[in-house]
């Protein structure tokens, strides 16, 4: 059974070049490729005002390519995007001329960006085993992704309130004003990018499927 094993294709190794010097053309391109999308998907975004994090399909666009690309690839894309941000390129959802590089990576939104790195090995290394080429497993490796970005991301926004951000006109506690800040505007949005990304992998595999029988 697919899902048991640990040495599946994922989505990008499936089709194309495989080989030689051809396989690393390949993978150049899809690194350039990722950083693009993810840099688009920073961009289109939302402000939720009073909180410093915008809702992005930057979510979207980390566990899609972390499943489509697996682990090792989708590191090196994840860390080529950080990397481009932080030596000063506008490529995160907030950064600005004003505000950018290490300075934009410490910010409200540094959390996340480490819940991105470590999202995108979870679903890459559930590729691997299968997950996205079923609806069901796909959306639990999704949800888990989704976890995986908040942990980081909370802890930090929890941090930055707790470090002198608390506004106790507004807020009960420090943990109520990290919730309004860092987590509850965002449930509803990820939830209908969880879905979508839930039914367009496994729905690739199978036009892939098809199109070789």
């Amino acid at each position: 059974m697919a899902l048991s094993m640990t040495d599946n294709k994922v989505l990008v190794e499936a089709t194309g070049l495989s080989e030689g010097a051809a396989r690393l053309f390949k993978q150049a391109v899809l690194v350039v490729v990722g950083i693009a999308l993810l840099t688009l998907a920073a961009k289109i975004k939302v402000p939720m005002w009073p909180s410093p994090v915008p809702v992005t399909m930057g979510t979207f666009a980390i566990l899609t390519i972390g499943a489509a690309y697996g682990p090792r690839l989708g590191l090196i894309t994840v860390l080529g995007y950080m990397l481009i941000g932080a030596l000063g390129f506008d490529v995160f959802a907030g950064s600005s001329a004003e505000k950018y590089g290490l300075a934009y990576m410490t910010g409200g939104t540094g959390g996340y960006l480490l819940g991105y790195v470590l999202a995108t090995l979870f679903l890459g290394w559930a590729a691997r085993r299968g997950w996205d080429r079923s609806v069901l497993w796909m959306a639990l490796a999704l949800l888990i992704g989704n976890v995986i970005i908040y942990v980081p991301g909370v802890a930090w926004i929890y941090h930055i309130i707790l470090a002198g951000a608390f506004d106790p006109a507004k807020y009960g506690s420090v943990w109520e004003q990290t919730m309004v800040w860092g987590l509850t505007p965002y449930l509803i949005g990820d939830a209908m990018k969880l879905a979508l990304a839930a039914l367009l992998l496994p729905g690739l595999w199978k036009l892939i499927g098809n199109a070789r029988a």
